[in-house]
């Protein structure tokens, strides 16, 4: 497969208090959005990772099926609701993971009112980047730094250990 752009994206993340953090995007005027995990582990003030999974997956369907429409075939398909549904599954090391997540998409016209309409639902999930990527796995690298900057742990992705 070759590589003709790589875009890069970021974030940062601050603990505030027991599993509660505090993430900053690098897009100028996005507000800031607070994370936390459910009770009794957290206090719930946030969604969780899990939960920003199936809205990233569900938001990049959605985005991707009204691109199609309005922007490929010039069509007005209303206003587009995504409802995600996540399920957890222990794996066999007894660890909770993301077992399938399942998205519903409504469009507000009825089917074959608008042209081309068939087309989009046959491409649509290719042009979703984050539901592709989440389909085939996506490689991690994680780097654990102490308080003086030493790296204290480190795992290669698959892609950087090729």
């Amino acid at each position: 497969m070759a590589k003709s752009e790589i875009h890069t994206f970021g974030m940062e993340l601050e603990q505030q208090e027991g599993f509660e953090f505090r993430v900053r995007f690098d897009w100028p005027d996005v507000p800031e959005l607070v994370l936390d995990e459910p009770e009794p582990l957290g206090k719930g003030r946030g969604p969780n990772a899990a939960r920003l999974v199936g809205a990233a997956v569900a938001n990049c369907l959605a985005a991707s099926l009204v691109f199609c429409l309005k922007t490929k075939f010039r069509q007005n398909p209303g206003p587009v609701r995504a409802m995600a549904s996540g399920r957890l599954e222990k794996n066999e090391h007894g660890r909770y993971r993301i077992a399938g997540i399942d998205v519903v998409l409504s469009l507000a016209e009825s089917f074959g009112d608008m042209p081309h309409q068939g087309r989009c639902l046959e491409q649509f999930e290719d042009f979703c980047v984050v539901t592709e990527s989440v389909r085939r796995g996506i490689p991690v690298a994680v780097t654990v730094v102490d308080a003086l900057g030493k790296v204290v742990h480190e795992t290669a992705s698959a892609a950087t250990s090729e």
